[in-house]
């Protein structure tokens, strides 16, 4: 069975959708701060195999599932935000910019395991600040890393200019890169 060791509700669409209907999903319940380093790469790695790590001690037969998003801009890491003014001050500092976000995913197959990171690029219009609070307002940004969704459609017609790489990957599951992941663990034909 394939455990997703995760609470997202947009990873749980992606597994969905992409790869199999047929999964379980249990969040890790680790202390993500603790795997802050200098490296953005490393960071979301580090907590990416904890989390998937934290799953297989109880599920050691099992094929666990998962991953760390985050946004880097300026070389600072944007995580979740930790409230409101906090997710407006986030998106409003990357307007009119480019920055990275960094999908960091683990699978462990029994004895086998996977660890990799995929990055791509987003870059934001420049808007007005009610923009910004409209979005916040409509779409709560509390559990995304960078305050944003991709997938959000006021964000796609308002916030986003553009993005290079994955979109599954900037949603929080790079797609492409786990299903070939997954054929190579005989996971899935």
């Amino acid at each position: 069975m394939i455990i997703l060791a995760s609470n997202s509700p947009r990873r749980k669409e992606l597994l969905k959708e992409y790869i199999t209907p047929s999964f379980i999903i249990e969040p890790s319940r680790i202390d993500e701060s603790i795997y802050q380093s200098d490296d953005p790469i490393k960071t979301s790695q580090l907590t990416a195999k904890a989390k998937g790590d934290f799953i297989h001690q109880k599920h050691p037969d099992d094929v666990i599932i998962s991953a760390d998003t985050i946004v880097v801009y300026n070389s600072r890491i944007y995580g979740k935000p930790k409230d409101i003014e906090d997710a407006f001050k986030m998106i409003k500092s990357m307007l009119g910019k480019t920055h990275e976000v960094i999908t960091s995913y683990y699978i462990i197959n029994k004895d086998e395991t996977i660890l990799r990171s995929v990055v791509s690029t987003v870059t934001f219009k420049t808007v007005d600040d009610n923009i910004i609070r409209q979005y916040i307002k409509d779409y709560p940004p509390l559990d995304k890393a960078g305050s944003y969704g991709i997938q959000d459609p006021f964000f796609a017609d308002h916030i986003l200019d553009k993005y290079e790489g994955s979109l599954t990957n900037i949603i929080g599951l790079p797609i492409e890169k786990i299903t070939e992941d997954l054929r190579d663990f005989s996971v899935i034909s």
